[in-house]
């Protein structure tokens, strides 16, 4: 294999300006993440007066101590419960992520009840379907921290209604797929949410807190006129003793988490990786320096081979067809001795380059090698000469290898990914195993001059038709069309709406890319008991 050397200049112009607005962009990340933690946190007296822990409070007492916890979906809904980003609380009403209970790693749901008493927030449904469809993937077991007042009917909406009973189908589904559900309801698990308790596992309810039923006491009372207490309809002890619904009673929060921990503790379960870990070294280049390595213009070029150097392990890369098709850059690496398949961008990708990410593709799975997608591209080449090269053609080649790859795929946004170009380089829609973004990422079918340009000629052409041009009005199409198109190409715009799994620091993705390999290679090892059904309550 051959080492990468560094042509980063840390003292140039270019690399302070693209570090000074890298960093910019990633407080304002975190700004937001952190806006939803302390809204939750606000609550605190209120918890503290009925004896609960703030759910943050229970996810950290869960988790194993001294372990990592990969959230999902920190910025989901950003903007969309208020178009006002400066009093928008993302999180879709949901803390979600990938972490260690007892040894066995998990995916984790808990309702952040200390905003709107964990009512569903916007894109809270598909932030949680996106959970499930991890867990699915990846083969692992679902711990869910119950306590949501459910949907808000202020704002009612039908689809969410029937695409919601999608979440109840699915923890059916991955119980039948042998991985166990573990639910510990904190508080109100209500209407069609007391699905999200039955369907589970295994069920601990908390006494005097723990809420389960169909219809509340104001419902109930509406619908039949029967007079009964929450604690009479749904509580922890009537559910542990006479419905047998749940299946532990515990005191508090705390002990609750507790017997959690002990379920999870108790099943026979892998608690080490199959596959031995090799020797590795280090990247030989700094991660630090990734910050100033890509330009906040995606039109600026950038070798993303500086990229790889500072990711993979001693900075080693095996080229792969490196004089053909050079724009579209691929080759192996190992990150923590693991093996992994790289697919990046140089420039747009054209026929050449399109049939060499293929055959590297296909080459991938023969020896089961997964893929890494480092996306920066702004599409497929055009033009006479390409589209006679076959641009279509080869470019279909690539999107099948593709849609049909027999290993994971985990796609980082580094730049731009625009056009065709992001489904040629396993975008969302290609579903990725993991798909996270840089916050500089740029997402589009096209760049708002493009799309200016295009629809003004094609304006000017009817004016010209019609024996009339106004310039003016000319100039303002474009500019309501560059604007429209630039305010959603942003991972602010991208992230709120799930279209990524989250925003990462750039200097963090190796860690990043180690914990999902890891996913990955022990969910391929990993062999459950699958079942024809869900484990149903007695």
């Amino acid at each position: 294999m051959a080492i990468i050397e560094s042509t980063v200049s840390p003292d140039s112009d270019s690399f302070v300006a693209n570090r000074s607005g890298m960093l910019a962009l990633i407080e304002r990340v975190r700004a937001y993440a952190q806006r939803s933690i302390e809204a939750s946190a606000r609550s605190r007296e209120r918890f503290e007066k009925r004896g609960q822990l703030l759910p943050r409070e229970r996810l950290s007492l869960l988790l194993d101590p001294g372990t990592s916890f990969l959230e999902i979906g920190s910025l989901a809904g950003l903007g969309l419960d208020d178009p006002d980003l400066e009093k928008s609380v993302p999180g879709g009403g949901v803390i979600g992520g990938i972490g260690w209970v007892s040894g066995v790693r998990v995916m984790i749901n808990a309702s952040d009840s200390g905003i709107d008493a964990g009512a569903l927030q916007p894109m809270g449904i598909p932030k949680q379907l996106r959970m499930q469809e991890l867990a699915l993937e990846n083969k692992l077991p679902y711990v869910q921290l119950v306590e949501s007042a459910g949907a808000n009917l202020m704002t009612y909406k039908v689809e969410e209604f029937v695409t919601g009973g999608n979440l109840f189908r699915n923890i059916a589904r991955i119980s039948a797929a042998g991985l166990p559900v573990v639910t510990v309801t904190h508080g109100s698990s209500t209407a069609g949410g007391a699905y999200q308790t039955g369907l589970s596992d295994y069920i601990v309810m908390v006494r005097g807190r723990s809420r389960a039923f169909l219809a509340g006491p104001p419902l109930l009372k509406a619908a039949t006129g029967e007079i009964a207490t929450e604690e009479e309809l749904g509580g922890a002890l009537m559910h542990t003793s006479i419905s047998g619904l749940g299946d532990y009673l515990a005191e508090d929060d705390r002990d609750a988490i507790r017997i959690a921990r002990e379920i999870l503790a108790s099943i026979e379960w892998d608690r080490e990786p199959k596959a031995p870990v090799r020797a590795f070294k280090p990247p030989r280049h700094d991660a630090e320096e990734l910050l100033g390595i890509m330009p906040m213009d995606h039109k600026r070029p950038v070798d993303m081979k500086q990229v790889i150097a500072r990711i993979a392990d001693d900075s080693d890369f095996l080229e792969f067809g490196e004089n053909y098709g050079s724009a579209t850059v691929v080759g192996h690496i190992r990150i923590e001795g693991m093996p992994v398949g790289v697919i990046t961008n140089n420039g747009p990708i054209d026929p050449a380059g399109a049939s060499k990410a293929t055959h590297f593709i296909q080459a991938c799975c023969q020896s089961n090698t997964p893929l890494l997608y480092l996306n920066n591209t702004t599409g497929f080449m055009v033009g006479k000469a390409y589209e006679e090269a076959g641009i279509v053609k080869h470019g279909s080649k690539m999107i099948q290898a593709v849609t049909n790859a027999t290993v994971p795929q985990i796609t980082i946004y580094c730049g731009a990914s625009f056009g065709a170009g992001n489904y040629g380089m396993c975008g969302r829609g290609f579903h990725p195993r993991f798909c996270f973004s840089w916050p500089n990422a740029k997402t589009a079918v096209m760049g708002g001059e493009q799309a200016a340009r295009t629809m003004a000629i094609v304006t000017e052409a009817a004016m010209k038709r019609k024996g009339e041009v106004d310039q003016a009005r000319l100039d303002a199409m474009q500019k309501r069309i560059i604007d429209h198109f630039d305010s959603q190409m942003s991972v602010f715009t991208t992230s709120a709406r799930m279209l990524d799994d989250a925003v990462i620091d750039p200097r963090d993705t190796r860690e990043v890319l180690v914990k999902v390999l890891s996913i990955c290679r022990d969910a391929e090892a990993r062999e459950p008991r699958k079942m024809q059904f869900s484990v149903a309550r007695p």
